[in-house]
């Protein structure tokens, strides 16, 4: 089993149990995940972050990929939507070193962290509304654990409506665009299309298109 703390993934947010059953149907999917692949994580996914006092952008994914994070235990690890995205973190100074899909690869944040809005793999990547909800509770204190933070950057349109509701808001008042940009109190929260393989491969996010994402958040965070 791959131990995400002795890798150096920081869990200062209150993290759900190794064998959280909240969700009775993703505890029991990693539980069959777990009798078919004993060395993989098959568990909550933790919160990849920076130091807390140095962390400005926040990025809100899905949750976990059944072959991605479930697999290696640090988000976006491991599957194609890890590629671009750690990518993109390294070219705008929000990490060091180099991606080698493996959480023990001496990657480092800067500035930054990476949670999902459900910890949990979900069968097919489709969490239920009530298993969003559920998490919820997992996801809302990302929001006020980080001193400095000023941006969110949320990739699909079910993150960025937890983030919405996490943050005391009415989605329909902060609704999901790709490019979309908004502020909900102290924080400017961007939302872009899901860095996810059918997104890339079929155009609706181009390489272009998430870059600039980044560009926006680095300004940001520069302001």
């Amino acid at each position: 089993m791959i131990d995400g703390h002795a890798l150096g993934i920081m869990t200062l947010l209150p993290e759900p149990s190794r064998d959280c059953a909240l969700c009775p149907r993703l505890n029991g999917f990693i539980s069959a995940q777990r009798r078919a692949q004993p060395d993989w994580h098959n568990a909550p996914v933790p919160v990849f972050s920076d130091a807390a006092a140095r962390v400005r952008l926040l990025i809100v994914g899905l949750a976990p990929g059944l072959k991605g994070a479930n697999r290696t235990g640090r988000p976006f690890t491991g599957d194609h939507a890890g590629e671009l995205l750690y990518r993109m973190l390294i070219t705008h100074g929000f990490a060091k070193g180099v991606y080698l899909a493996r959480p023990d690869d001496g990657l480092a944040l800067d500035r930054a962290a990476i949670i999902n809005a459900v910890r949990c793999v979900p069968p097919q990547n489709k969490p239920t509304p009530e298993e969003i909800n559920t998490c919820r509770q997992f996801l809302a204190p990302a929001f006020t654990a980080y001193p400095a933070l000023s941006v969110v950057l949320t990739l699909g349109a079910i993150a960025h409506q937890s983030t919405v509701r996490a943050l005391g808001e009415r989605v329909a008042a902060h609704p999901f665009t790709h490019g979309g940009e908004t502020r909900i109190g102290r924080l400017v929260v961007l939302s872009s299309y899901h860095c996810s393989r059918y997104n890339t491969n079929t155009g609706v996010l181009t390489e272009q298109m998430f870059n600039s994402m980044f560009e926006r958040a680095a300004a940001l965070c520069a302001g």
